[in-house]
């Protein structure tokens, strides 16, 4: 059903109104307004309505990762999260650098249904970052709107170069895992006091910072539009600040663990917190959340990266990096961000819905809560916290460093083109399984 009626609901916490949805458009705003017959009616109960989120950074390893989280598994939790619209990296097996598994995986999104499931294309053939992959046929063949070698950097300027050159051309974005391997091999930690005191080789964040500079330069040159992936550095948030005062065309993200985490968590040894970039100092967060509010980084995007047990309950310098973030990633925002004061709901709606939509140009993601717009909306209870529990979870892993940790701020309800796929907790229909 793509009819609903919501009544009393808040948008952007704002005063409340009723909505009717027809045909998954809103096609009335107003108090006091009845429901229409034979429409699915959604009683919001006064709370916060926002536009349905979109996560520009996700990992659904399928193709070639099953065990860890499948494309059936990832949406469900996306939708459980709040979220309409996620692009998925192409670090699978077969890597997504062909028309034919980025087209397989924008197919098996539309089979399941329960999200906009967008496929981003590698920026290099394998991710080995010597070659540039098909970037104009995946393109053109499967609507692929954003190319990343993500889990890689594009280590070579001549080829990113050229990379920048081909998306400027397509109207494409690059975007980049900044971080310089020859100053990260063997790196297991940020370089700091805590690695140091445990033992664990450092892991400097010049690294990223020079790779942002860079890149900057070269898109600038290009004329391109370039997206720095899981920022964590302060000093590459004045790279970031410099470059967009200066007229380059670079948008970024920040993870909700990089806001919320530090490289204290690191003293237990537990593998559920080694990720890539690594959780820096709580200098660094408080920046994060700085440059956030600021608009210095754009957007939030969750790295959601799931990991099967074998992967991650082992020893520290064998496990995999990477945590989920689908289902905890609003609440994080709410407690980082809407609770100090450093946000309103306005400003959650811009960086996890508006400017991700804008960045990767989805026309009808991020829009105003309007009549006549896309009815792809998030009911969130701002008022009611709650456990996480990793088994809990809807994805096939359970690799949360927010395991027991209460938190605010709860999805009630997910709306895509006017039909319900989450509510109260649970998926309410989906194509295939």
């Amino acid at each position: 059903m793509t009819d609903l009626f919501i009544r009393n609901a808040r948008p952007y916490g704002d005063d409340a109104v009723d909505l009717v949805v027809r045909d998954g458009v809103i096609t009335e705003i107003g108090t006091g307004l009845e429901a229409p017959d034979g429409v699915e009616t959604l009683d919001a109960r006064g709370r916060v309505l926002l536009p349905g989120l979109v996560d520009l950074h996700v990992h659904l390893r399928e193709p070639g990762g099953e065990e860890s989280e499948t494309i059936a598994t990832g949406s469900r939790a996306a939708a459980l999260g709040g979220f309409t619209a996620v692009f998925a990296m192409p670090n699978t097996s077969p890597v997504a650098d062909t028309d034919v598994v980025t087209s397989h995986v924008r197919r098996r999104g539309a089979e399941v249904g329960l999200v906009d499931v967008h496929p981003v294309g590698a920026v290099t053939v394998g991710l080995k970052g010597e070659k540039l992959a098909e970037l104009g046929t995946m393109a053109s063949a499967s609507g692929v709107r954003m190319f990343s070698d993500d889990g890689h950097c594009v280590n070579d300027p001549l080829v990113m170069r050229r990379a920048l050159e081909y998306a400027s051309a397509l109207d494409v974005v690059i975007a980049q895992h900044a971080e310089d391997h020859r100053l990260t091999a063997g790196a297991q930690a940020n370089e700091g006091v805590v690695a140091s005191r445990l033992g664990l080789a450092g892991w400097p964040a010049t690294a990223e910072e020079t790779i942002v500079a860079r890149d900057c330069a070269l898109a600038r040159e290009a004329r391109a539009r370039l997206h720095v992936c899981h920022v964590s550095s302060a000093r590459t948030v004045d790279v970031l600040r410099s470059a967009k005062a200066a007229g380059v065309t670079v948008s970024a993200e920040v993870t909700p663990h990089h806001l919320l985490l530090t490289d204290a968590a690191l003293t237990s040894y537990d593998p559920v917190n080694k990720v890539n970039p690594p959780l820096r100092t709580a200098a660094d967060t408080q920046a994060m959340r700085a440059a956030l509010a600021e608009g210095v980084i754009d957007v939030v995007a969750t790295d959601h990266a799931p990991h099967a047990s074998q992967y991650k309950d082992t020893e520290w310098q064998v496990a995999k990096p990477g945590m989920l973030g689908l289902q905890t990633a609003l609440s994080v925002v709410a407690h980082t961000m809407v609770e100090p004061g450093l946000l309103d709901w306005h400003g959650v709606a811009r960086v996890m819905s508006e400017r991700p939509a804008e960045i990767a140009g989805l026309p009808d993601q991020g829009r105003p809560i309007a009549v006549g717009e896309p009815a792809n909306l998030t009911l969130v209870d701002a008022d009611e916290p709650w456990t996480v529990r990793g088994a809990s979870l809807a994805s096939i892993a359970s690799n949360t460093p927010y395991e027991g940790m209460r938190l605010p701020a709860v999805v009630v309800a997910t709306v895509l083109r006017g039909r319900l796929t989450a509510r109260d907790g649970r998926i309410v229909e989906q194509v295939t399984t």
